[in-house]
Order: structure tokens, then sequence, then C-alpha cells
């Protein structure tokens, strides 16, 4: 099975893909976009997206992506998310000036980065891409902040582990079909669904009352702008659901308040993050 990330070998994508299905052959994109549209026209049979950082939040750009494509979540997964400084092998921590990772990554290792002023923060597109990068330069002043799994993917050495500011740090993740070839869990307990509503007074109120009516528990809440339509919003939810066919209920009570209701995917709520 071929699975298509966002980023490079040894990123966090990568050990969620295998987590996914081990053994997968992993396809590298460089961006969010090729991700879709390397599953979209079927050069890959199935992608893995992170979609949410206990720390930072969601990860605006696949909700939309979602959206967009014929696409369905058939599972989700939590990784931990850890830390390390990373350079060539043997370099020594006070030769290291420069920092590169992605910017969440450095904005997740502040504490670590104040506790050394000399080295200077520089935001790259990966935190594996950053690791390959000090790699290819062979730059003695240079490090980056990635996995362990990226380290010794580009046989690079850890100077510092686990440097994330909050160990409660962890994402959670996709695994996203075509639509087409989906099926779904029979013992599926969750369903992620995308709703707009008319602008009118009430109407997202009416919206999540139908949903309440039936003994949904909402567990999140997301709005993103519709494109073209300034102050106008579409709406992300997840919900938990005490049997699968609970869903199409969910569906229909929101259709009767929605102008558009998407399913985004249905399928077994993670049991919980790895430590």
């Amino acid at each position: 099975m071929k699975i298509a990330i966002q980023g490079e070998p040894g990123s966090f994508s990568h050990e969620a893909a295998l987590k996914f299905v081990p053994g997968a052959t992993i396809v590298p994109c460089a961006l969010s976009a090729e991700v879709f549209d390397s599953l979209i026209e079927g050069r890959v049979d199935v992608a893995a997206i992170p979609i949410e950082n206990s720390l930072a939040g969601p990860v605006s750009e696949h909700f939309d992506l979602l959206l967009k494509h014929e696409v369905r979540v058939v599972r989700e997964t939590a990784i931990r998310i850890r830390h390390n400084l990373i350079a060539l092998p043997g370099v020594a921590l006070e030769a290291i000036d420069r920092v590169w990772s992605h910017p969440v990554a450095l904005a997740q290792c502040r504490n670590f980065l104040a506790a050394h002023p000399r080295m200077k923060s520089v935001a790259f597109y990966d935190t594996a891409g950053s690791v390959k990068q000090v790699m290819e330069t062979r730059d003695t002043h240079t490090a980056a902040i990635a996995s362990r799994a990226a380290a010794s993917h580009y046989g690079a050495e850890i100077l510092a582990a686990d440097i994330e500011d909050n160990p409660q740090n962890y994402t959670r993740f996709f695994l996203v079909y075509r639509t087409a070839d989906a099926v779904v869990d029979a013992a599926s307990n969750k369903i992620s669904l995308a709703f707009s509503l008319a602008n009118e007074p009430g109407s997202l109120v009416s919206a999540l009352s139908a949903l309440s009516a039936l003994g949904t528990n909402l567990t999140k809440i997301e709005s993103r702008p519709v494109p073209g339509r300034p102050w106008e919003y579409s709406f992300y939810v997840d919900c938990q659901l005490h049997a699968p066919e609970e869903g199409d209920r969910a569906i229909e009570a929101l259709g009767r308040h929605c102008t558009m209701v998407k399913e985004l995917g249905r399928y077994r709520e993670a049991p919980g993050a790895e430590s």
C-alpha cells in the first residue's frame, strides 16, 4: 500500500502512516495539496494527515482540503510529539548557533531555545526535512529540531532529547481514502462532519441543538471562512456515536438547518495517545 504524507521521511506523519499501515510504502509530498492530488489521481492508495495538535491547535488547511475533495476519513490515531536537537555526528552542543525546524516545532521548544540564546531559530518547511538539510549542507554550526526517527533515518546525532516545553504534546492524524474506496468500520463510534448555514440569527444554535437532541456528544467544533464569501463560514464538528447508524441521524438532523452538510468520515475513536 502506498501512503502519501506531507513532509520528508522520518517526519511525524511518516511515523503515523506506519502506525496505520505497518510496512507501507511512504510517498513524501512537499505540500499538503500535493498529498490530496496524489490520492485523488490514484498515485497513492491512501493519505496520512495531521489534523490537530494538542498545543498548537487545528491544521486548518487540512480541514479545507477534506471538504474540497471526494475523500473520507476511515481511521484516526494520536502520537506523542517528542522534539530533539539533532546535528551532524561528532558536533558539540556548544558549536550550534542556528536551529532549523518547522515553525510549530520551534514554538514548542521556546524554553530550550531561550536557555541557549546563541542559537538563532530559522523556520523550515518540515521537521524531518530540516535534518535532511543539515546532513546535506554538512554545516557543523547548524542543528535541527525533529523526531528521533528523523535522526536515525538520516544518520544524524541527537544532541539533546525531549526538548519540548510541554510533555502533553500530541498530534491527531487521519487516514484518508478516496470516497469510492472507503469502507466504514462496523465499530465506528465517531463521525466528522462539515456544514454551512444561512446567515440568519440563531442558525448555528439551531443546528447544534438538533445534534444535542439526538444525544450526540460534540467533541470538537471549528469554523473556517468560505472562500469568496467574506464573513461566511463553514463549520467542522466531531461527534461521538453510540452506534454507526447514529451518524446518519446526525446528518439528517443537520440537513434540516444547514445549506450544506458533508460527511468527512466515520471511524473508530483512537484509544489514546502513545506515550
